[in-house]
């Protein structure tokens, strides 16, 4: 075999292969909207058929009519817009820092915060939960959002971009003038979108998709947020499944929006900051 028709039959089936991961992956998908317009008959026919043959939208007006599903996107909103919004700027702000501060024990604090992502966070959630609680914060959007406000990972993140910046920017800023906090705002917060958008993905997609935390933390039901209302549905003895997958159909549409919104700052930042492979 020529080394053209290698070429060509090894792209052949690089193509196959991620032919078949984007069909395993989007199948269950396409299940999930097809069960979320079916009727409560049709979710249990057999044999089972992909495309509903009457299409209702009772289960999405159920949605909205019996579980509340308005509170509980506007708690799901409210947090998950606020965390990441804390972690974009508390984040950049240590990744400034680290990236471009020389202080006594830098590269030693850096490691030991480095070291306490090999902590599982189950193992801080009795201590965090039992200062909440002294605190008055249960049942509140602050005892959600506080714990969440920063992260080592999105430090990490900021740092690895920010040390590619040159310092001849900052320098020049400081010549002119500059204050530090305005250096940070207005030059490298600007230099940073890749970086930034790409935290700000994790970030959202972490918190809208939380699911123990708020678990733990909200005892009320006017306070859950959507995976927690969602999980409500799935019974001891019955399962609402016609109302579970209109409601994961509405759930992924904000983290689809961010991330087509985001999406090509995010793939330049995967690759600048040194995650990719």
């Amino acid at each position: 075999m020529s080394t053209v028709a290698k070429s060509v039959a090894r792209r052949v089936g690089i193509h196959l292969f991620l032919f078949f991961v984007f069909v395993i992956t989007i199948v269950p998908f396409l299940w999930m909207i097809s069960t979320s317009f079916k009727s409560s008959e049709g979710i249990f026919a057999f044999p089972p058929k992909f495309i509903p043959v009457n299409p209702t939208l009772e289960h999405y007006k159920d949605l909205f009519e019996k579980v509340k599903f308005l509170g509980h996107f506007k708690n799901s909103l409210i947090i998950a817009v606020s965390i990441t919004l804390l972690n974009l700027f508390f984040n950049s702000l240590a990744g400034y820092a680290f990236a471009k501060y020389k202080f006594p024990g830098r590269e030693k604090i850096f490691t030991l915060l480095l070291v306490t992502m090999m902590v599982p966070g189950q193992v801080a959630m009795m201590p965090v939960f039992l200062i909440l609680k002294n605190l008055g914060l249960l049942n509140t959007y602050l005892g959600l959002i506080i714990p969440g406000a920063s992260g080592v990972f999105g430090i990490f993140l900021m740092r690895q971009f920010m040390k590619t910046i040159p310092n001849d920017l900052i320098e020049s800023a400081r010549i002119d003038g500059c204050s530090e906090f305005r250096i940070f705002w207005s030059i490298m917060l600007p230099l940073c979108k890749p970086a930034l958008a790409t935290l700000a993905i994790f970030t959202f997609m972490g918190a809208w998709n939380e699911f123990i935390w708020p678990l733990i933390i909200m005892t009320k039901e006017e306070m859950y947020t959507l995976p927690v209302a969602l999980a409500n549905l799935n019974g001891q003895h019955n399962t609402e499944w016609g109302l579970l997958m209109a409601g994961s159909v509405i759930i992924i549409i904000p983290i689809l929006v961010t991330f087509i919104a985001l999406q090509r700052y995010f793939m330049k930042g995967i690759v600048l900051t040194g995650l990719k492979g």
